[in-house]
């Protein structure tokens, strides 16, 4: 089916929005940065976060975990509410949504306060972020035109991480930690004005929502992350940590069963058939898994190490961002020519090049020395593979199901992430209590009164004894992040293949998928 009978316009209205698609792929570019920025925009906040409402590290890692759970997990459904309610309306309703919960994190007075907004935030994110990807597919015609959106898209996408420690930065040294929230509102309220003036709304399908996919998958993920953390404050003993472990078991396999026998699930088994879209999913998920603990960890130690301010910690990332935009650029336009798989397969060897240099991270490394290039090695392999995953994800599918393939391909990069930030949380708070048994005579031996007494209230060691513990924490992590890594090289390396369907569709020359 064509991009013209896709956007058809049934009113005067419609045609002027179809008249302006470049303005129409901004407001969409606009809400997935929006989304996608606020995943690391509140890292560099977090110590500001820390100190004023009372959170200890490893509970820390919820403000994110909260936000990409949610995000996540109901991404498949909120996809699937874009292809029965019409795209345009839920993409409408998710931007407010996501508003106001970012008012509800801004002024929270209570950790639980900011994590049930966090946890809102991911609801409005979900419902939001997959009709986005969607509408470009009804937008814009494939090959060529599409290949040019998708590396728009994915570039803002990619970048947003990054973008979002700079402009984090910024707000909490010039403003408050607060404003990392706040200033969703204007960008929110100007989205959501825009939409219905140069986005047209997509055709309406018949179907069902399957609410039992989507609060067993998003149970199951929660149950599996808590697993993960609980187990690295109690041990894996504990009788919480494996009870969480069994329910994540129980609930995922119920949302294996309940998609296989739905009629209309929100992941269908079928978009798995295809080996390079599968292959895709999981590169995304690893690579998205040791991202997310890298941004976490780097700006823990740029501010707690080497005494970063805000903005200076926001600034360390710049040059990521530089790196990905560049790679989705070459990729973009080169992918047609040599399809996804050398790409993705470079793109995950580069990123674990990163990561096992900042293994030899030290209490005594420099950003230039220890940090800077791993950044820049992981930067430009994570942007090959952002525009090549988006653009394999949906490339094929019917255009009655690119709203649960877009928000599939989102749900892995959301799930991974928490996964992967709980699972390098539990290596680094392991590697760091080991550590802190071995400084802990040299701290009774040295400190002072005060710093003994700071000790005793908060269970972890003030400087220089903490820095050593940081340090050496994180870099066990990021062993953790190395073997995350090459389950996506080995993905890329013997389950991707080049097929000339691929080449076709990617340039152009095949036939669109049916409706």
């Amino acid at each position: 089916m064509t991009t013209s009978q896709l956007t058809a316009p049934s009113s005067p209205g419609a045609a002027r929005r179809q008249g302006r698609p470049g303005i129409a792929l901004a407001v969409i570019a606009a809400l997935q940065l929006m989304v996608v920025l606020d995943t690391t925009i509140v890292n560099i906040a977090l110590p500001h976060i820390q100190g004023a409402l009372e959170f200890t590290t490893t509970q820390l890692s919820w403000v994110v975990n909260a936000y990409t759970l949610t995000f996540g997990g109901l991404l498949l459904l909120g996809g699937r509410a874009g292809d029965i309610l019409g795209r345009r309306r839920v993409f409408i309703s998710g931007v407010l949504l996501f508003t106001l919960a970012s008012l509800l994190c801004g002024l929270a007075q209570e950790p639980w306060q900011i994590l049930a907004a966090r946890a809102l935030q991911g609801v409005g994110g979900a419902i939001a972020s997959p009709t986005a990807l969607a509408l470009i597919t009804t937008t814009f015609r494939e090959g060529p035109e599409r290949n040019r959106a998708f590396g728009i898209f994915a570039a803002v996408s990619a970048s947003g991480a990054a973008i979002g420690l700079l402009a984090g930065g910024m707000l909490t040294e010039w403003l408050d930690w607060r404003w990392v929230f706040y200033v969703n509102l204007p960008i929110g309220v100007l989205i959501a004005a825009l939409a219905p003036v140069f986005i047209t709304e997509s055709e309406r399908h018949s179907g069902r929502f399957d609410a039992a996919g989507a609060l067993t998958s998003t149970a199951g993920m929660a149950s599996l992350v808590y697993g993960f953390i609980r187990a690295s404050e109690d041990g894996w003993g504990d009788s919480l940590t494996l009870g969480a472990f069994a329910a994540a078991t129980v609930l995922l396999t119920a949302f294996v069963l309940t998609e296989r026998r739905a009629r209309e699930p929100i992941t269908p088994l079928r978009m798995f058939a295809d080996r390079n879209r599968s292959g895709t999913y999981v590169i995304m998920m690893s690579l998205a898994a040791a991202m997310f603990g890298m941004f976490f960890f780097i700006v823990l130690f740029v501010q707690n190490v080497l005494n970063y301010s805000p903005i200076d910690a926001g600034l360390a990332f710049l040059p990521v961002t530089v790196m990905i935009v560049t790679a989705a650029g070459i990729s973009s336009k080169l992918l047609p020519v040599f399809g996804p798989k050398p790409f993705l397969t470079a793109g995950a060897l580069l990123a674990g090049s990163g990561m096992a240099w900042l293994t030899m991270i030290d209490p005594g490394s420099s950003y230039a020395g220890a940090v800077l290039g791993p950044m820049l090695l992981f930067g430009f392999g994570m942007g090959l593979v952002f525009v090549t995953a988006t653009l394999t994800a949906v490339s094929g599918v019917a255009q009655h199901e690119s709203g649960a393939a877009s928000s599939l391909l989102n749900a892995t990069q959301m799930v991974g992430g928490s996964l992967g930030l709980s699972i390098l949380m539990t290596v680094f708070t392991t590697a760091g209590r080991d550590e802190t048994a071995r400084q802990l005579p040299s701290f009774l031996a040295e400190s002072t009164p005060a710093q003994q007494e700071q000790f005793t209230r908060t269970h972890e060691l003030p400087p220089p004894w903490g820095h050593q513990v940081l340090a050496e924490g994180i870099a066990t992590a990021f062993w953790a992040g190395v073997g995350l890594v090459g389950l996506a090289v080995l993905t890329a390396l013997f389950v991707m293949r080049v097929r000339a369907s691929d080449l076709e569709a990617l340039s152009g020359t095949a036939g669109g998928p049916a409706s």
